[in-house]
């Protein structure tokens, strides 16, 4: 059982007329094998709590703490919080050019086990992995997320989800520009990995679409840079059918 804590948590960002806080007191514990939902509307700070998890620079913690069982995670660079076991699927997923997407995964895996995988053994796994996300075999030998469709993006991320196994992922709004198909893929392979692995999940979302498939245990609605109510799936439910305006005129 792992454990990744955040406490009290303030950040700021640097804009052209000054420093601007975007979160304000933010709390959240989340378990191996629980399954946590971040819904609000936009610029409420979901996408800032996930950068900041991930260690992005512009991102400035001004106060509070997040945690690792037991280890400071802000004292942590990038690649030690993604060898600690910490996985973000970005809103936008980034292209790299001359990176093959096959030497990218291998290469990935390689830092976060502190050992090459067999060959052999690694092409079958990333053949099962993509079949299973129903991506052409071809994918594997173009350049990392260039020329990708959004979907094909998306489909990647998870696809680097399988096989490189975190202890928690952080999904940001992974359901944005997928049809009906590719959510239902995209699903089933979050599924699929917290299954197997007990994989804590903190699945960032506008809307309630995507946790018809993946089932939250506990929901937390974000206004204004605060948790303005939590709950379980049954607040979801209500989300979809009122909207946030009694969140946002309470903020």
């Amino acid at each position: 059982m792992s454990t990744l804590e955040i406490k009290d948590l303030h950040v700021q960002i640097e804009t052209p007329a000054g420093p601007k806080q975007i979160l304000r007191g933010v709390s959240l514990t989340l378990n191996s094998g629980e399954i946590h939902a971040v819904m609000g509307p936009n610029g409420s700070g979901k996408s800032t709590l996930a950068y900041t998890i991930a260690g992005h620079p512009r991102y400035a913690v001004t106060s509070g703490e997040i945690q690792l069982d037991g280890e400071d995670v802000l004292e942590m660079s990038v690649d030690e919080r993604a060898r600690a076991g910490l996985f973000l699927a970005m809103q936008y997923p980034v292209e790299v050019p001359g990176v093959t997407n096959t030497n990218f995964l291998r290469t990935a895996k390689t830092a976060i086990d502190g050992t090459a995988p067999a060959l052999r053994t690694w092409v079958k796994d990333v053949n099962s992995a993509m079949e299973r996300l129903r991506m052409p075999a071809e994918m594997a030998q173009r350049d990392l997320n260039t020329g990708f469709s959004g979907g094909e993006k998306k489909r990647n991320e998870i696809l680097q989800l399988e096989l490189l196994r975190p202890r928690f992922a952080i999904l940001d709004e992974t359901d944005s520009g997928l049809d009906i198909d590719a959510l239902r893929v995209v699903s089933e392979g979050v599924n699929r990995v917290q299954e197997e692995t007990q994989a804590g999940i903190l699945l960032i979302t506008h809307y309630s679409r995507i946790l018809e498939y993946i089932k939250p245990d506990f929901v937390h609605v974000f206004v204004d840079g605060r948790i303005a109510e939590e709950g379980g799936p049954e607040l979801a439910t209500l989300l979809e059918a009122e909207g946030y305006d009694r969140f946002l005129a309470r903020a």
